[in-house]
Order: structure tokens, then sequence, then C-alpha cells
């Protein structure tokens, strides 16, 4: 599909247009290109829509875009935040790229995750911009966001803000104003080698390991179910790896567990460790050989804005302006609005396509809800910065 035939403020066809090109994070697959093309198209459409544009690098060779329309200097500022990186296309059921439209949906890599939320943010941003506005909008387009981040946390560090913004993650057009963290943490357990046949000097690292693995276990189904949040539900943990042994007849010395724990709003990376440590503790305590080192390898905190944050407000009567149901939920997800929210902007997930089909074989999304999305959006706009 060439420029010219991406109308302004036409969502479909820019979501067409994005999912045709292949922008998976190289992070994930070693020799993927990135989203360089995905931001030049989007800087070539945007610029021909009336956008102030910038380009800045996030990773070598994977920009960031800021779109801005409105105001100029404006005191007031939303924004529109989405990720331009899709994961990789091993298993799926359909051509991960080719972007079919069947029976009112589009389907890619990337549908749903999220390029048609950043064609459904670019037309509403550039909807609501037709009549004068008093506030700016931001349309702030990302890379990594499905790795590390980087790309948020690089617009971030330029000193970017806004008073609010929206996350166009797939929701199904429901507000999310919450989402749970987590922390990947690597547990090494020590044994010490020995012959199979020789009990009385072996320790067994992998046994230890299963004794923590019990341990946590006790934690998972009697205390993490003690915590929850209204939208969110419970804390929960799981075993995500484990490797060790040497060989059939030699005790293993050495064992690694990497768990992951997925947080609620308050609890941090430290205080899960110190949950593993107590766990690790408790096995000790029974078994005097039992040696482990716990390690954090990577936390991204939690995000919760209050229900009755302005954003959230705007967006409710947003939809009811629409005619649209009001219907508000947690986000099963983590996502950048983590990031904006640590750095003073309240940030809400809000968009078309479902989360349950991201990264999935089949990946679509209803042309419809991209629509309603932008009708949404652009009345939003509208009132946040009119």
């Amino acid at each position: 599909m060439s420029d010219a035939a991406i109308r302004a403020g036409d969502a479909r066809a820019l979501a067409c247009a994005l999912v045709r090109i292949d922008s998976r994070n190289p992070g994930l697959t070693p020799g993927a290109a990135g989203e360089a093309e995905c931001v030049a198209l989007l800087r070539r459409v945007l610029d021909d829509w009336g956008f102030r544009t910038e380009v800045h690098e996030a990773l070598p060779g994977r920009p960031n875009l800021l779109a801005r329309v409105g105001a100029a200097r404006a005191p007031r500022r939303l924004m529109f935040s989405g990720h331009l990186d899709v994961v990789g296309v091993d298993g799926m059921t359909h051509s991960p790229f080719e972007g079919e439209v069947r029976d009112g949906r589009l389907y890619a890599r990337g549908a749903a995750d999220m390029k048609g939320g950043v064609a459904a943010m670019c037309a509403a941003a550039w909807r609501a911009a037709q009549e004068p506005l008093d506030g700016e909008i931001v349309v702030a387009l990302t890379a990594d966001e499905e790795y590390e981040s980087a790309g948020t946390r690089a617009m971030l560090e330029r000193g970017v803000r806004a008073d609010a913004a929206i996350v166009g993650e797939p929701t199904r057009l429901e507000i999310m104003p919450a989402h749970r963290g987590f922390v990947w943490i690597e547990v090494e357990l020590s044994g010490r080698a020995a012959h199979g046949s020789r009990w009385d000097v072996g320790v067994d690292a992998i046994r230890h390991a299963g004794l923590l693995l019990s341990e946590l276990d006790r934690v998972d189904a009697e205390e993490l179910p003690r915590r929850e949040h209204p939208l969110l539900g419970r804390a929960s943990l799981h075993a995500s790896t484990i490797a060790g042994g040497i060989g059939m007849s030699t005790y293993p010395d050495r064992c690694v567990v990497r768990l992951e724990r997925r947080t609620l709003p308050g609890e941090r990376g430290e205080d899960v460790i110190a949950e593993i440590e107590r766990a690790c503790a408790a096995v000790r305590a029974r078994r005097p050989s039992f040696v482990a080192e716990v390690r954090l390898l990577m936390t991204q905190g939690p995000s919760d804005v209050a229900l009755d944050a302005p954003i959230v407000h705007a967006l409710t009567d947003a939809l009811r302006a629409r005619d649209e149901p009001v219907r508000v939920a947690g986000m099963s997800a983590w996502t950048d609005a983590a990031l904006f929210n640590a750095a003073g902007i309240p940030a809400i997930c809000f968009g078309p396509g479902d989360i349950s089909l991201a990264h999935a074989a089949e990946e679509y999304i209803p042309l419809d809800e991209i629509d309603r999305a932008v009708s949404v959006l652009d009345v939003l706009a509208r009132r946040w910065c009119g």
C-alpha cells in the first residue's frame, strides 16, 4: 500500500500498512529488522497529515517517533503512547505480515498488539486537531516494549512529559487503570559432587531445589492469596526454568532455578527477594546442608491509577458520549504504563483488540473496533485539550 492510499485520519488503512511491515524485535528474534521501517512510514504519513514529527534513536538503528499536533508549548498536554515492535511468528496459523482482511478482521502479527491501537491513536489525534485546540496531543511511538522497553525509557529520559497518557494496548475498549509488575529471580543451589554410591558424601543440589520449590508452592498457595488488588486479584509466583546435574551416577553440585513473581501495586523487587530468602531460610532450618544464593535478575514495577483520577473520568465521559459501554478492569499483561506512572504521568491502558490474541498463533483485530476506538479517543482529546 502506497502512502498516498492512506488518507488523512484513515485508521484502517494505516493499520493495514503497519502490519505489513515486519517489525519483529531483534532482542527476541536475532537478526530481525526492528521498528525503523514502521517509523519511516509513520513519519511520512503523519507529516502529510500535518503533525510536527521528531525521530530519536532509542537503540542503535531502532528509533522512536514523536508526533505532535495542536497548540505547541501548550500548558495542557495529552499523550497517546504505543509500541511498534512485535514478537516472533513461529507457529502462526496464517501469514504473519500479509495483513489479510477477512470477515471484518485484520489478520497479522501485531494487529492486536498493537498496530491497530497505534493507527487508532494517530487517526484520533488528527481528527481532534481539525478544530483549534488549546492543548497539545503527543503521539509517542516507541521501540523495544516487547523486550526491555528501551524506547519508552529513552523517551522519558529526554524529558517528554504530559498531564496524562493513554497507552493503546488491546483492552477491547475497556478502561484498564492497573496492571501487575513482575520480578525475575535466580536461585543457585549448591551441593557437593560425589559418586552416585556415596550418599554419605554427596549433597544433591537438585533435590534441594525440589525442597525450595515445595516451600514456594506453600507460599503461593497460602501467603500470596492474602494479597489482593480490587482490579488485579492476587499476587502469584511460578517456576520458569530449572537446570542442573552432571551425569546419571553423580550427585549434582549445582542447580539453578529461575522464578517469576507477579507483583501488585505497592510491592517492590526487594520485597520479593526477601520473600524468596525467607523461603530458603525455612528449608535450611529443616535441612542444614541447604545452600542457596538468591539473585535479582530484573524487575518491572506494577501500575495503578486511582479510579477517580481525572484521566479515568475523562475517558469514561468520552465512552458515554459515543454510547459505548463503560467497563473497568485490570490489565493482565505488563505495559509501558508503569514507566509513565513512575515518571509522574498518570497512564491507563485503553485500545482496540483483545490481549488474549497477543503473541498467539492466530492474531487479528476487528476493524470496527479500531473505528470505535478512534471515535472515543477523538472525543477524549478534544475535551482534554479543548
